[in-house]
Formats: C-alpha cells, sequence, structure tokens
C-alpha cells in the first residue's frame, strides 16, 4: 500500500479558504470522507494531511481529525515561527487530542513579498525551535524562493526541509531554468526531501501531458534520489486538472518502477515519522 504524503481538507462553513477565487470548482466543502474511498480505490492506505491557512485554529483541528479516522497518519500544521515563544506553543500542540499526530509545520512562504524571509532572524529562531521538537518543515515556495531556502537549509542542518510541490516549477511555460539549477542546489544538502506533487496545475490544467511534466520530474529524481522523494496528490487542489486516481498513476509513469516502494510508500514514512 502507498502513502499520500501531501493533501488538504477544509470547511468552508467553518472558515473561509480566501486563496479559492470565486466561481472555482474548489469553492466548496472537502472533507476525509470524500478522499477516503478515492485513496484507497487507488492503493493509498496513509495520508500527510497538511494545512491550508495562516490561522491558528486550523491546527489543532486537523489534529483531533488525524486522531479521529484510520486515513491521516500525519499532520503538517502551521504556528507563527515568528512568536519568541514559538518552543513553548509547539510543546502545547503535542499535547493536545491528536497532538502525536504533529509530524511538520509549514508556511505559506509563497505570499510573502520578502523573497528572502526564511532568512530573517525570528524565522530562523523559529525553524530552529520546529527542529528541536523532533518535527520537519515544509517549504512552499515559488522558484525564486529557492536560493533563500538553500541558506536556510544551510544554516539549520539538524532540521529536514522538505520541498512542496517540486517549488513550483514554470511548468505551462516549459522553462527549465534557473528552477533546475536551483533545486539541484537544495538537493545538494542531505537533510533536504522534495514532494513529487502539484505539478498538473503548474502545467496547463485543461492540457498538460505526461510529456510535458517529465523533465521536472526527472530533474528531482536525478538531483534528490527516490530515497529523498517522495508522492504527494495535493488534493482537492489536483482535481481542477486531474482526478486523484490519476494523480497516483501520473507519479508510477513518471519514475522506475523499481524506485516506487521508496517514492510511494518508504520515503514519506521515515520523514514524518508514520
Amino acid at each position: 500500500m502507498s502513502v499520500d504524503a501531501h493533501h488538504h481538507v477544509w470547511d468552508l462553513s467553518v472558515r473561509d479558504q480566501d486563496w479559492i477565487a470565486e466561481g472555482s470548482p474548489l469553492r466548496r466543502d472537502f472533507g476525509v470522507g470524500d478522499l477516503a474511498p478515492e485513496a484507497r480505490a487507488a492503493g493509498v492506505d496513509r495520508t500527510v494531511l497538511v494545512q491550508t491557512v495562516t490561522v491558528a485554529e486550523e491546527t489543532p483541528e486537523f489534529l483531533a481529525l488525524a486522531a479521529g479516522n484510520d486515513l491521516v497518519a500525519g499532520v503538517v500544521g502551521w504556528t507563527d515561527l515568528t512568536r519568541p515563544d514559538v518552543a513553548d506553543e509547539l510543546a502545547r500542540l503535542r499535547e493536545l487530542p491528536g497532538g502525536r499526530y504533529l509530524k511538520g509545520i509549514r508556511h505559506q512562504v509563497q505570499g510573502e513579498s520578502d523573497p528572502e524571509w526564511l532568512l530573517r532572524a525570528d524565522v530562523l529562531r523559529g525553524l530552529a525551535a520546529v527542529a528541536d521538537a523532533g518535527l520537519v518543515y515544509d517549504l512552499v515556495v515559488l522558484p525564486g524562493q529557492l536560493p533563500a531556502c538553500v541558506r536556510a537549509a544551510a544554516a539549520l542542518p539538524g532540521l529536514t526541509f522538505v520541498l512542496d510541490h517540486l517549488g513550483k516549477p514554470p511548468i505551462a511555460s516549459g522553462a527549465l531554468e534557473p528552477w533546475a539549477r536551483d533545486v539541484r542546489a537544495l538537493a545538494a544538502l542531505p537533510h533536504t526531501v522534495c514532494k513529487l506533487s502539484g505539478m498538473v496545475t503548474e502545467a496547463d490544467p485543461a492540457s498538460w501531458t505526461v510529456d510535458d511534466l517529465r523533465p521536472y520530474a526527472d530533474t528531482v529524481l536525478e538531483a534528490f534520489g527516490p530515497a529523498r522523494l517522495m508522492f504527494g496528490s495535493d488534493w482537492p487542489v489536483c482535481t481542477v486538472a486531474a482526478s486523484y486516481g490519476e494523480v497516483v498513476d501520473l507519479a508510477r509513469r513518471l519514475t522506475d518502477p523499481g524506485d516506487h516502494l521508496q517514492i510511494l510508500e518508504t520515503t514519506a514514512a521515515r520523514v514524518y515519522d508514520l
């Protein structure tokens, strides 16, 4: 069976997802109950639920959700890395119902106007607290922010950095550089990992082909190797371009069968301690 290392859920009656455009097919509720039959039909039996908004209340909700079902095996939550008491806050989250499911922290760095936000002294202090708590840090960044990721990771060799969505390369345009150069620089650090996720929505959602995606998948596979590459569906965001089953199949088609056990299961299980 496989691990899906990256998906989301949300309930618009609890809080808005202001990043979703009006009229988008994503502007409705998506829950684990919607995902579970699709995941299991695709051979996925464990998942990692990832934060969607920078709201403190979301992470405790996700932890409780993980404790109440048998699909979600880990949570990547959010907390304010810049708060002076971030270490205490991480400890508090671990003590909540379902706190043992907290495996990592993420912040929407892609939305920060400062391309070197990760290098701020207060952010680096917060990242060090994440490492001290035994958690990993997920990077959701744009290609232009990758150089800062490299410098932040180099400064914190004790923290595992997980690059979401290959660093969002410009697949729709077909350009590889400078994204490929910067991804290789990040991968040169042994405590970095990459998710094979988010590709269909960085391509043309209506007309992408496997051949469009292959150069980007090949780049991260060569750079990180299968032992530091993990599959993530990015459900339900992926559904604007492909079904859940299609993105699972895509990961298999873009990688060698001999690497499937690592990419589809063991890397995520090891990195997130599932």
